[in-house]
């Protein structure tokens, strides 16, 4: 038998590393050379790789085996980073990070849900996600402090991740499903033909964007466009990162008083505001308040629709998380790919459009999901 604490331990810790594995590359990309913008279409598709790998694996043979396999691979990737200077070598080492980053994002999120009951899953949720944000701040926070060696913020979050992995070696985690329940191809692609499933699946598509496009390209946004120095700019995403943790510290809370709907779209329309101040900033104290605005404005999305798949979706919940994250994680693929190209152009004042317009549509797409959860 598990300890249901100690496993959501090893599930918070695993989405630290995710955090880490989202804003890798963001403090080093300036250091890596010609070439270096094409690194996180790269890593997307690591994820994209990951998350198509373990829902059908932990519905069939459960979380630890796999928890180990992800960590391990963020970590050569990691190192990876730290180590080798090639371009072809940096691409392999961001798809091992990807790989390893995506079955950690999907498994930890896919085994609270499993190990919570309907009353508790939102909440529990939410405070995983804020450990998503605990590892995104601790990454750019070691490059903010420690400037002129972006190696060793690498080395010191390698060192870490290894303990964690002894954890996971040490504990219990809960069994595979009956075998007669497994997960065959039929019932996988048979969840198709849920519309909720898909639009809600859409929806994360313009979230993970989102994100994606904030962790790698901030920074040089705030260079390019607003003349922003190195340092001064790698210290907004510790803004973004600290205004999604407040704004997962209260989700829980919100959600309890004004309903998952309501709640997110309060979220949504506080990360309009941010994308607003972003763009008009005449100071750097603004622009910090503006990613602050925009990490807790979108803080509430991934939590709350985890939390209407995972209670609706119980018997496949690591297939169905799967399936979701999978279709989500090609918006960070194509925002990562399109802004990239943006930003070789000098197109920069293209990313706060980019922003604003994943926002919209997910205010769009909410509603009619939800609908077609209720059919």
């Amino acid at each position: 038998m598990y300890n249901k604490n100690l496993v959501f331990i090893a599930a918070c810790s695993g989405l630290a590393f995710f955090g880490v594995t989202m804003l890798a590359l963001g403090p080093v990309l300036s250091h890596l050379g010609e070439g270096a913008n094409a690194l996180p279409a790269t890593l997307s598709i690591g994820i994209i790789i990951g998350t198509v790998i373990f829902g059908p694996v932990v519905d069939r043979f459960g979380y630890k085996g796999l928890l180990i396999t992800g960590s391990l691979l963020a970590l050569l990737g990691i190192q990876g980073l730290a180590q080798l200077s090639a371009m072809p070598l940096l691409h392999a080492s961001m798809l091992m990070l990807g790989i390893g980053g995506g079955i950690l994002n999907g498994e930890t999120n896919a085994l609270v849900s499993e190990i919570y009951d309907d009353k508790t899953r939102g909440g529990r949720l939410s405070v995983l996600g804020a450990f998503y944000c605990i590892g995104a701040l601790l990454w750019t926070l070691l490059n903010y402090f420690i400037k002129d060696n972006f190696t060793l913020p690498l080395n010191i979050v390698s060192v870490m991740m290894a303990a964690f992995i002894v954890f996971f070696f040490a504990i219990r985690f809960p069994l595979p499903k009956p075998s007669d329940d497994g997960v065959s191809l039929s019932k996988a692609f048979g969840l198709l033909k849920y519309p909720a499933l898909i639009l809600f699946a859409v929806l994360l598509f313009f979230q993970s964007g989102f994100e994606g496009i904030i962790g790698n390209f901030t920074i040089r946004f705030l260079e390019e466009a607003h003349g922003t120095a190195a340092d001064t700019a790698t210290l907004s995403l510790t803004w973004f990162t600290i205004g999604m943790f407040v704004g997962r510290l209260f989700l829980g809370y919100l959600m309890k008083k004004l309903g998952d709907n309501a709640t997110m779209c309060v979220y949504l329309f506080v990360a309009l505001a941010g994308v607003a101040l972003l763009y008009f900033a005449p100071h750097i104290a603004w622009m910090y308040a503006a990613t602050a605005l925009l990490g807790f404005g979108v803080g509430a999305t991934y939590p709350v629709v985890f939390n209407y798949l995972g209670g609706t979706f119980k018997e496949m919940s690591g297939t169905v998380f799967s399936i979701a994250i999978f279709i989500a994680l090609w918006g960070q693929f194509a925002f990562n790919k399109i802004t990239g190209i943006w930003f070789d152009k000098g197109q920069f004042g293209y990313f706060p459009i980019a922003l604003a317009s994943a926002i919209v549509m997910m205010l769009i797409l909410l509603p009619i999901a939800k609908n077609k959860l209720k059919k």
